[in-house]
This record gives structure tokens, sequence and C-alpha cells, in this order.
């Protein structure tokens, strides 16, 4: 499918706040895969596409991934908003044809992140958080530091996710902390500051 076919399927599958979310995290995905050399078509396209299955209700959340053979661990039983990600990634797949192994892990590592990440699952992954919309304490930092160096902006956005899950008392997704751990072991001069 070509991107507006996409944006038009996208349009009606989602509420305007969410289709307009996606368009912005598209637009600033590429801006990040310009910055950094990554393939912008592939940016854009997952950024469009990372919240796909964000507005299916937690029951067929659950039901979809059961039929879809995902292996969910307690967290995402406990939390199924979790398995937008991997549900969505089988989707674009599926409804939209879209068969790239890149754009479907970046789609399903947004929201936790996890270990090893691509170039790719890290634009789509910092995209989320910093498209304009965005109003969180510290989200200029982060916009700034994604300027400057990816992984430590990573760094940066695990450590916010994490603070962020416990201030909140709820359950941490070991992904998440995987890859803040992946993240440090690949480049341990980033726990320093």
């Amino acid at each position: 499918m070509q991107y507006t076919d996409l944006v038009k399927k996208l349009k009606n599958k989602l509420s305007e706040k969410r289709f307009l979310h996606s368009v912005a995290v598209s637009k600033a995905a590429v801006e990040l895969a310009q910055l950094y050399g990554a393939d912008t078509v592939k940016a854009q396209i997952a950024g469009l596409l990372h919240d796909y299955a964000k507005e299916i209700p937690n029951n067929l959340l659950l039901h979809q991934a059961l039929t879809f053979g995902i292996v969910m661990d307690d967290i995402e039983r406990h939390e199924p908003v979790l398995l937008h990600a991997k549900v969505g990634a089988v989707l674009v797949a599926v409804e939209c044809q879209m068969y790239d192994p890149e754009i479907t892990q970046a789609i399903r590592l947004h929201t936790t992140g996890g270990k090893n990440m691509s170039l790719l699952d890290k634009i789509i992954f910092l995209a989320d958080f910093i498209e304009p919309s965005r109003s969180f304490t510290g989200v200029e930092d982060l916009r700034k530091l994604t300027a400057v160096d990816i992984d430590r902006a990573m760094l940066f956005a695990y450590n916010h996710t994490l603070k962020h899950i416990v201030d909140k008392n709820a359950l941490l997704h070991p992904d998440t902390i995987a890859g803040r751990n992946s993240l440090l072991i690949e480049r341990p001069n980033l726990c320093y500051k």
C-alpha cells in the first residue's frame, strides 16, 4: 500500500485524536531518520502505523493475541493495553499488506522497548515520545537530547517511563528493563553523566 492509502485506512480506523497523533509521530520519525541516516520511508510508515491497534478494547486485544499465537507474559495479561503493539504489528502485516520485518518490529517494540533495538526501533520509540502534542515534565529536554544522541535519548525515555510507572505503583514490563539494561551494556559510557 502507498502512504496515502495507509493514511486513508488509518483515518477510518482511529479516532481523530489518535489519528493526528499517528501522523505527528510519522513526521517526527522522518525527521529523526533524516538526522540519523535511517530509511525515511520505513520510518514514515512505521510512525504512521505504530498505534494501529491502540483503540481495540482490551478483551479483543487478548482474544487477537491468542488467535495470532502471540506469547503473552503475566504483565500483558494483567495490562492488555500493552498488547496493542504486538497485535498491531500483526494486523499491519495482514490488513495493510505490510510485510517488512523492520517496520513490524518497530511497531511491536514502540511501547515497551526491548533488547538490542535497531535504529528504526529507536526512532519510532522516541518519535512517539517527542511528537509536538506530547506534554510532560522533561519532554523539551528529551527533544533536545534526541537531536544530539539517540542512545542518550533512549536512556532518558526509559528512565522517564520507569519512574512514571513506579510512581503510579503499576507493573513494570520486563522488556523495558531489559531494553534499558541492554542499552547500558552496549554503551557503558551512558552510565555516567
